[in-house]
């Protein structure tokens, strides 16, 4: 009976012991948690620091609307803005004069009558500004988000940075996009972009559509009577169908096509 006893203390010792390294593990586990946390705060203050600087586009941000195979037209569109398409003959611009409200730039007389202004330099100058824009965004590397929502971004609000979708983008739902005014959006998109109809985009806490650049691979569709903001450098087609509007600009490195849109290009 005695040397149970004896056992009891020395038990109780061992217990202790046990207990106490136990908390030093525990201790021990959650400053290395604390650390590791505190340096992703670290990281993620000092990205908040660096942001997007904008797009140049040269004399391509002199157009509402640029193309290299055209501009087709259902009537009544209205442009805010200068339009040309080249190499293609101005034949290829199916906008009547009556329509912008700018100037209609064409490689040859073969455009809009009586508007047309011939001026095939010009316009060979904003082209290769708008692909090297186009080139510039799409190099741009380490995004802040990669395949947000998995291409499907309807319903979500979208802050300052670089987005990067390694397949296609939808947007079936409303979005906002907000930050402030010298804010740049920089967005990366490796195949189509649609739009659905009735849907739009709204800038929230001053943004500004002159700052925002959607850089798309694929062809580029917004949806009936929907509203899109920024600039679109479509390295295909940019389509935009019945009643749909955009405050930004449309440069696409095929063409363009219109369904009574209204097209007003950024301040």
């Amino acid at each position: 009976m005695r040397t149970k006893l004896l056992l009891l203390p020395a038990a109780a010792a061992l217990l202790l012991a046990l207990s106490g390294g136990c908390k030093k593990t525990m201790d021990s586990d959650i400053s290395s948690a604390a650390s590791a946390s505190s340096k992703l705060v670290s990281i993620s203050s000092n990205k908040a620091l660096q942001p997007q600087a904008g797009v140049a586009l040269g004399l391509a941000g002199n157009f509402a609307i640029l193309s290299k195979s055209g501009i087709t037209n259902v009537f009544q569109s209205a442009v805010t803005g200068d339009i040309g398409s080249s190499p293609i003959t101005g034949a290829a611009i199916l906008v009547t004069c009556a329509e912008v409200s700018g100037t209609i730039y064409s490689v040859d007389a073969a455009g809009p009558l009586p508007c047309t202004v011939n001026n095939a330099t010009r316009l060979t100058t904003a082209v290769g500004d708008m692909q090297t824009a186009y080139t510039d965004a799409a190099g741009r590397s380490n995004p802040d988000f990669i395949n947000l929502g998995a291409g499907d971004i309807g319903g979500k609000t979208l802050t300052p940075g670089l987005y990067n979708w390694t397949s296609a983008l939808i947007i079936p739902t409303d979005i906002t996009i907000s930050g402030g005014p010298n804010d740049v959006w920089i967005f990366q998109v490796s195949g189509t972009l649609i739009m659905s109809s009735a849907v739009r985009i709204t800038l929230a806490g001053g943004a500004q559509a002159k700052n925002i650049f959607w850089q798309t691979s694929g062809d580029v569709t917004l949806g009936t009577t929907s509203h899109f903001e920024g600039i679109i450098l479509g390295q295909t087609g940019i389509n935009l169908q019945t009643g749909a509007t955009i405050n930004g600009r449309l440069l696409a490195q095929t063409a363009v096509t219109l369904q009574m849109n209204t097209v007003v290009q950024p301040q």
